[in-house]
């Protein structure tokens, strides 16, 4: 059985993480930054090496094929992302793209030509740190967006997103979206604590929890804090409490697999001797089967409903943004397993917390996802971590379930 080269995959993510490193050892590598150029111009320069044919869409996404014994067959895709949060690790989307480059490259070193050419690719604007929103470029691959959409996104300082891409000589002739894959595999860390808390080395992904996304505005009025008897007050925050504590409580009625998140609260005017005359609170509800994130969502309304029973305050729930939990493709999934088990790597089953583009590519294209674990579960951080044993099991898996699909059996 053929593996990958554990050391050659970790120093190129050594390499790629001195772009745009940061003191305390993660990476700013934001999208369509100079640093995000560089970090491209190293993927592209990489995978000529190998001898890749390198194409370049509209929307920046960067693809790398290696040709297959009957080149007009699908291929199979492999990628992730390559920019980062401001404050971001060395592992997050990058070791998706670079790990694809070893799998290539592997083959190369054992004289391989898989029947289906394979490809790796870098997704634009993943993390949606500086264009929201995030995976736009997978978004308008799927047709979820419009090239024109994304294009006119703009970043705090007013930068449009084409405009940008143009700048960094990456807005590419290609058409975005159209490209036929067999199947699609993302290699990612958990971003969460799980597979090390359950001393698992490989997250056999199956799916993507759904995400509800609202802002809760509270109003009462604004009145001073010393004359003011309790009884008189109209103050938003003694109708935000019963509904934060029956929030966490659709967590438990709908666990283990439920999230519930409060990110966001602001008073207003938000001065300390002033009772406020408004709140606005943000609400997350996340649950991989759809049905229980709908009852999660009628709960949540009559929750806020029957909040407001005397009528003293004004409640409103705003819808934010949905995205639909999604399940991945069952033959991805099972070329997976079977790889996790050829090579009797401790695994697990699980959906992923986390959006990635391979939520927007499921929708075109034969999907599933490989986890390995991160320290703590720490994520878009700096001190992100991952050991290097676990990046080689992973991109064991990677390469086995790949050439399961591209040849049709293991090698």
């Amino acid at each position: 059985m053929i593996t990958i080269d554990s050391e050659r995959l970790w120093k190129r993510l050594m390499q790629m993480a001195e772009i745009g490193a940061t003191p305390k050892g993660g990476v700013c590598r934001v999208a369509l930054t100079e640093e995000d150029r560089r970090g491209r111009d190293l993927f592209v320069e990489w995978s000529a090496a190998l001898g890749c044919t390198v194409e370049v869409d509209a929307m920046g996404n960067v693809f790398a094929r290696r040709a297959g014994q009957q080149d007009q067959l699908p291929a199979v895709l492999i990628g992730s992302h390559l920019d980062s949060q401001p404050t971001g690790g060395k592992f997050d989307g990058v070791l998706g793209v670079l790990a694809g480059l070893e799998v290539l490259e592997t083959l190369n070193d054992h004289q391989i030509t898989t029947q289906h050419p394979i490809e790796v690719v870098s997704w634009t604007n993943e993390e949606g740190a500086r264009f929201a929103p995030a995976m736009i470029a997978s978004g308008v691959f799927s047709g979820d967006f419009s090239l024109e959409y994304a294009y006119t996104r703009e970043d705090k300082a007013g930068n449009k997103l084409g405009e940008e891409l143009e700048k960094i000589g990456y807005k590419g002739a290609q058409p975005v979206g159209g490209r036929p894959y067999k199947a699609t595999y993302e290699l990612h860390i958990e971003q969460g604590p799980i597979l090390e808390v359950e001393e698992k080395k490989v997250g056999i992904v199956t799916g993507v929890q759904g995400i509800r996304w609202y802002d809760l505005i509270i109003t009462g009025k604004e009145t001073h804090a010393g004359p003011s008897p309790m009884s008189l007050r109209r103050d938003p925050v003694v109708g935000a409490i019963p509904i934060l504590s029956a929030v966490y409580e659709l967590a438990q009625k709908h666990a283990p697999d439920a999230r519930v998140t409060i990110g966001y609260l602001d008073a207003s005017p938000g001065v300390r001797n002033t009772v406020p005359g408004q709140i606005k609170i943000s609400l997350d509800l996340r649950h991989p089967k759809e049905a229980n994130l709908s009852s999660m969502h009628e709960e949540l309304q009559m929750i806020v409903h029957n909040a407001n029973a005397d009528g003293k305050l004004d409640f409103r729930l705003v819808d934010i943004w949905y995205a639909s939990p999604v399940v991945f493709d069952e033959q991805c999934i099972k070329t997976v397993r079977e790889a996790v088990e050829v090579l009797g790597i401790p695994a697990m089953e699980m959906y992923s917390g986390a959006g990635h583009d391979a939520v927007y590519i499921s929708k075109v294209a034969p999907t599933s996802m490989i986890f390995i674990p991160c320290k703590d579960g720490l994520s878009h951080n700096e001190l992100e971590s991952a050991e290097k044993e676990d990046v080689a099991a992973g991109a064991n898996v990677l390469l086995q379930a790949v050439l399961r699909m591209a040849d049709g059996r293991p090698t």
